[in-house]
């Protein structure tokens, strides 16, 4: 018997914020959930497993017309008509209360019970798979709870949507333990809900994380798909992640450190990523990079501002034997200066280094001095709220304070070596 288990395809997600990407590659950005999906049934095929689980999330909310669900629909009669079984289990996002468009259902493809759990048996695999959906987005309760017990003799799976004890970025719906999943005496959880494959349980029972089906954004980072899981005479003999994104997105940390021009930094971002993209050459790579480190950069970047995004944009355009997209370069330098010596100068450059050593040195300090100076800032739209002063960290404020540094001796050094 083999088997699929894959979770959170949040097909058409619409991943707001694209339009602010100058040349960002939106139509196949926004059609890759689409594609995984296809993959996902592709590969079913393929392999000729005999059922295949979804663990939550198909949608991403409520369809704005039919063709999210047409789509989804179409994609499981490919499925069907090659006799392969599929058992969904809806998640927050798509839970009864949230979905209110309907099309007639696909025989083949049980969506378990949303009121309560239930159990089905597949007599000819010797199988018992055990789930409920969620009735509503938010779902406080323990669901396993209420889970049948095993089928004697039978190999049990357990379809859920959980954030178990908790994950970061995941909201706390049907919490739940290893130890509650445990105690019910299956083989195999088949979970749903957090977007990082994560194996929580090796055997007895195994329980897994899939991850999403496709990341949607640079937090989303790392191969994305499904797991293919082969059992013979009721054990679980391999099991196999197989990546099915189309789009892989990456956060690359760039150390410029030692590093003095553009060129430098162009070779070692193109050195970087034909490490990252070694074995995926067949996709589209979306990367947020984070130049950091103790670099004359800082300075170019000062005097210049732009020409190190520039730098790597012009790099990504130079990988020629794989694809890249450059979301957003950040930049974390700190200009080579000797700091001691500069805040010993009695000119202005040293009043500039002496109020940033001591607002570095002080969190309180930082932070108050920041909301002070920035108070009269408009309210930032809703899709860059995160950046608002009051709710950026210490660390970001630092950061900041120190690129502006930066501008400001760039300035300043200018003025001096001219005579103003």
């Amino acid at each position: 018997m083999k088997f699929i288990h894959a979770s959170d395809l949040h097909i058409d997600s619409p991943m707001r914020g694209l339009s602010e990407y100058e040349g960002a590659p939106t139509q196949r950005l926004r059609g890759a959930t689409r594609l995984a999906l296809n993959a996902l049934v592709d590969l079913a095929i393929d392999q000729s497993v005999d059922f295949v689980i979804l663990a939550g999330d198909i949608y991403d909310g409520d369809w704005t017309d039919f063709r999210t669900g047409l789509f989804f629909r179409e994609q499981m009669l490919r499925l069907t008509q090659q006799g392969i079984r599929v058992f969904v289990c809806k998640g927050n996002h798509d839970a009864a209360s949230v979905i209110t468009r309907q099309l007639p259902a696909v025989d083949g493809v049980h969506v378990f019970d949303s009121r309560k759990a239930e159990t089905v048996e597949l007599t000819a695999l010797n199988v018992a798979l055990h789930g409920q959906s969620f009735p509503q987005r938010a779902v406080p309760e323990d669901l396993v709870l209420s889970y049948p017990a095993p089928v004697p003799g039978k190999f049990n799976i357990g379809v859920l949507h959980t954030s178990l004890s908790g994950r970061p970025g995941h909201d706390p719906y049907a919490p739940t333990s290893v130890a509650v999943l445990t105690s019910k005496g299956y083989d195999y959880f088949a979970l749903g809900h957090v977007h990082a494959r994560e194996i929580v349980h090796d055997c007895d029972p195994r329980i897994v994380f899939p991850g999403n089906l496709q990341g949607r954004d640079a937090r989303e980072t790392g191969p994305k798909g499904c797991e293919l899981v082969t059992v013979s005479d009721g054990t679980i003999t391999s099991t196999e992640f197989v990546a099915l994104d189309v789009v892989r997105w990456h956060q690359i940390h760039l150390n410029a450190t030692g590093l003095d021009n553009v060129d430098a930094l162009s070779s070692r971002f193109i050195d970087h990523m034909r490490e990252q993209t070694a074995l995926a050459r067949d996709r589209l790579h979306a990367v947020r990079v984070i130049v950091h480190g103790e670099s004359s950069l800082h300075r170019l970047e000062a005097q210049q501002p732009g020409v190190l995004a520039a730098a790597i944009q012009a790099a990504a355009q130079d990988c020629d034997d794989f694809e890249v997209w450059i979301e957003e370069v950040r930049l974390q330098l700190r200009s080579p200066l000797d700091r001691t010596a500069g805040a010993m100068r009695t000119d202005a450059i040293g009043d500039v280094m002496r109020l940033v050593d001591s607002l570095c040195a002080d969190e309180a300090l930082l932070k108050s001095w920041a909301l002070e100076q920035l108070k009269d800032l408009p309210s930032l739209p809703r899709d860059l709220a995160a950046a608002a002063p009051d709710r950026l960290t210490v660390d970001e404020l630092r950061m900041a304070i120190i690129d502006a540094e930066a501008s400001v001796l760039a300035q300043l050094s200018n003025a001096v070596n001219s005579g103003q």
